[in-house]
């Protein structure tokens, strides 16, 4: 998309700014008080003609008509003030609850929970991709035999020594040229195997006794049955960990979603967030209501696996 000879970034988000006093009207609805811009409006010679911002646009009574043209147009941001007399009418004192139920109406009109189901689906994704792909990585690692097995323990090595930051142009191109971007299967793809996972899962099972696989390659098991039954049973804390880290990973990541993501109804909680504290900036409860939202998770997770991470953490230590 071009304007005036240059070009705006794959990212940019088109949004609308507005101020309460010049959409919402109903001044006297719900129990709102004066503003100072009701006295200025209302004074003889001050205002063209008069006018005043009683009714306005009107947006008290037609704020999900407006909120459903915004999302026609494909806006992907709203940015509206709080009109504080609808808040405290008398400035000081207490709050005004039908006022605020104005506004939470508003919120409700965002689509907070579809941002975190988003935000749940590529969290699980990497979850699941993580623990098979990084114990299957592992398991290669620490018990077979097969040459190169050295050079490739050191390439996940050196994988950890380069910065996200990077490469994430180089990500970001490839996904466009894969036709990903704007897409979760875009999100998830670039995190699916974590190199320190694959670390994690290598030094777990480098803790097992040699010989009870050898027992079980006696009695004719193959390398899988070795691996799903012998193996992979033992180092169910190490798999707890790297579950919790690709979760955490995930859930919170906000740069990549950020530069992969374009389309409002595919953002992640974490641009979900950033959105509500840049358009409800005034409203400190509705972004820590939101943040709680995306911690609760985390903490959830972290207390159902808490006995298999402390676990997990000595299985994948490396030990000298």
């Amino acid at each position: 998309m071009t304007s005036g000879g240059g070009q705006f970034p794959d990212g940019f988000i088109w949004g609308a700014a507005t101020a309460a006093y010049q959409i919402e009207g109903a001044v006297r609805d719900d129990g709102r008080g004066p503003s100072i811009w009701d006295t200025f409006s209302r004074t003889p010679g001050r205002v063209h003609a008069g006018h005043t911002g009683d009714v306005a646009c009107d947006h008290y009574h037609r704020y999900a008509d407006d909120v459903a043209l915004m999302a026609q147009l494909g806006l992907g941001s709203y940015r509206y003030s709080i009109s504080w007399p609808r808040i405290q009418p008398d400035g000081t004192g207490p709050v005004n609850t039908r006022g605020l139920d104005f506004y939470e109406r508003v919120v409700d009109t965002i689509p907070v929970w579809d941002y975190a189901f988003n935000s749940l689906k590529v969290a699980t994704a990497n979850v699941v991709t993580n623990c098979v792909g990084s114990a299957l990585a592992g398991y290669a690692l620490a018990r077979l035999r097969y040459r190169g097995r050295r050079a490739a323990t050191l390439a996940f090595v050196l994988a950890m020594l380069v910065p996200v930051e990077g490469i994430i142009i180089a990500q970001f191109t490839t996904m466009r040229e894969l036709g990903l971007n704007n897409t979760l299967i875009g999100v998830v793809l670039p995190g699916c195997i974590g190199a320190m996972n694959v670390l994690l899962m290598r030094n777990a099972f480098l803790n097992l006794p040699y010989e009870i696989e050898e027992a079980a390659y006696v009695d004719g098991a193959n390398v899988w049955q070795r691996f799903l039954r012998i193996a992979l049973p033992s180092v169910k804390g190490t798999v707890a960990v790297v579950a919790i880290f690709a979760f955490m990973g995930a859930w919170d990541d906000f740069l990549w979603p950020l530069i992969v993501l374009s389309d409002p109804s595919k953002f992640t909680l974490t641009i979900g967030l950033n959105y509500l504290h840049g358009t409800f900036a005034n409203d400190e409860r509705l972004v820590a209501a939101g943040t709680v939202i995306a911690v609760a998770p985390l903490i959830v997770l972290f207390a159902c696996l808490q006995r298999y991470f402390f676990r997990g953490v000595g299985e994948g230590a490396v030990k000298g």
